[in-house]
């Protein structure tokens, strides 16, 4: 997030965009009614009818996958009636020529015809966001998890670089992170091609840095992604993994091909706090202790470094995670993990990593900390680009943009979009939360979530057993008809193994950021056979 949570409830207007808010990040939901009761204006742009749309001012019901030219048409509109921030964008901003003349591929009708959404809605809703300052622009995994995720993060930059919603107060682009640490694995390195604090494995410089401080010989070629790995293994160029709190044979797309690959190893070390899924394929399963077993930080979704502090003794023979890794490294004859304490790793962050400069235990004791907090004078960064963007000219660049649609489109025989989200009462793949008996209560199986219309269609009725079928798989759920869903889309979630929703999805990647597109795959249902 450019800005932290407790501004949300300052903004003059909110657009929610690809996130369900109030399920799957509850307490910035609260954030957002407080800015609402404030008397902010609420402009939600989602395919499915979610909580957040009984508030909204105006609810934009974009076809999935669409994201792109909903949000250029609402920057067209806003150039055209001369409500862009000019002194801002002369200011601190590059490229808005070529941005300005990409516009005219996005004029509201071809919008309108694209996305579903009239073009006068299009048009209200640019009006809102681009006159009612200062304006946030909240988006979560449905608009990152597309074959196009990079292009709708860029067109949701365009959007707040246009109107000067950058760098100020309860504005700017704000994701909110899917899971409560992975902020903080990201900072950490735990991505192909950057080491921590996103030093590019590719740059010499750093190569040599990290060289010097490990000394170790490091490549400067970046690695694979979640997604490039398994296909690498079931290829056979990948012949052993070490696994850690990740439960892919649920969370990935074309859970199949995730087994295949995994039973083509020759070699699988699952690092977990439960026998997950995919840790009942691993030739070694080594326990890790939950949060409330060890010492550590988590940094959130608003880049808030915070202290955790063990409270339990390990069960059994768990063991923190950090030490488990250090254990092997050692015994493999690596250097530097004579670790006795994870200030200790803090230690090493803050040296190497120049946005934890300044971030060091006795600190945390004190406050929680928002990077970039380069020494152990500042006082963090609750609000980025208020002066400069970090590119070499210190400016904000736009992207011209062009639309492209979801590699898998329906077709006869898979007439029906598949998209994929969360419940509020359990979370990602159900390792922990499937273990709690009144969640299971609240919600105990998988429902297939259709449209009253399509329903009828079918012939199929609340309740019933039905299979939803794609190109790669298929599964069993129970059929919700519910008007929450748009005619044509059906809703899952991916929680219950029983009925494992990523069987179905597609592997189809962005190009950029390799993201699986999760939001978007061609299915169709059949009612159960008795």
């Amino acid at each position: 997030m450019t800005n932290s949570i407790n501004e949300i409830r300052d903004a003059s207007c909110i657009l929610a965009i690809g996130t369900n808010t109030t399920e799957d990040h509850p307490v910035i939901a609260l954030e957002i009614m407080s800015a609402v009761n404030n008397g902010a204006k609420l402009v939600v742009a989602n395919p499915r009818e979610i909580d957040l749309c009984r508030r909204a001012d105006i609810w934009l019901r974009l076809r999935p996958g669409t994201d792109v030219p909903l949000l250029m048409g609402m920057a067209r509109v806003i150039v055209d009636d001369g409500l862009a921030d000019e002194g801002f964008i002369g200011e601190r901003c590059e490229g808005f020529e070529a941005f300005r003349e990409s516009l005219q591929g996005f004029d509201l009708e071809s919008v309108a015809h694209i996305t579903g959404i009239p073009a006068e809605d299009i048009a209200q809703a640019a009006r809102i966001y681009a006159s009612n300052k200062p304006g946030s622009i909240l988006y979560g995994m449905g608009v990152t998890q597309h074959a196009h995720g990079t292009d709708n993060v860029l067109a949701v930059a365009n959007l707040a670089l246009v109107t000067g919603n950058l760098g100020k107060h309860a504005s700017g682009v704000n994701p909110l992170r899917g899971q409560n640490n992975v902020q903080g694995a990201c900072d950490m390195g735990c991505l192909p091609n950057v080491y921590p604090g996103y030093q590019p494995v590719a740059d010499d410089k750093f190569k040599e840095k990290f060289e010097a401080a490990w000394g170790s010989t490091m490549s400067t070629e970046p690695g694979l992604t979640l997604t490039e790995i398994f296909s690498a293994a079931h290829e056979g160029k990948i012949k052993a993994i070490y696994l850690v709190g990740e439960n892919p044979v649920l969370s990935d797309p074309d859970a199949s091909h995730v087994r295949e690959s995994l039973e083509r190893l020759d070699f699988l070390v699952v690092q977990d706090m439960f026998l997950s899924e995919t840790a009942q394929f691993a030739h070694v399963v080594l326990p890790a202790a939950s949060f409330a077993e060890r010492d550590g930080t988590f940094t959130n979704t608003e880049r808030r470094v915070q202290r955790v502090r063990q409270a339990l003794a390990p069960a059994g023979d768990s063991r923190p995670d950090w030490w488990i890794t250090c254990q092997i490294a050692k015994r493999l004859g690596g250097r530097g993990f004579d670790f006795d304490h994870p200030s200790e790793i803090m230690d090493e962050i803050a040296r190497l990593t120049p946005s934890y400069g300044g971030i060091s235990y006795p600190r945390l004791e004190r406050e929680a900390l928002h990077w970039p907090c380069p020494s152990a004078e500042h006082p963090g960064t609750r609000i980025l680009h208020s002066e400069v963007f970090p590119r070499a000219n210190g400016k904000g660049r736009f992207t011209p943009l062009e639309y492209k649609a979801p590699v898998e489109q329906p077709d006869a025989a898979y007439p029906l979009v598949l998209t994929t989200g969360r419940s509020l009462f359990h979370w990602h793949t159900g390792t922990m939360t499937r273990k709690v008996e009144g969640l299971n209560v609240l919600k105990g199986e998988e429902t297939a979530q259709l449209n009253p219309a399509d329903a009828a269609a079918l012939g199929i009725t609340e309740g019933e057993k039905v299979k939803v079928i794609s190109r790669r798989g298929e599964v069993v759920a129970r059929l919700a008809v519910t008007e929450q869903s748009p005619p044509g889309v059906v809703f899952m979630t991916f929680h219950f193994a029983e009925s494992a929703t990523n069987l179905l999805t597609n592997t189809a990647l962005d190009p950029v950021a390799k993201m699986p597109e999760l939001k978007v795959c061609a299915v169709r249902v059949e009612k159960l056979a008795a």
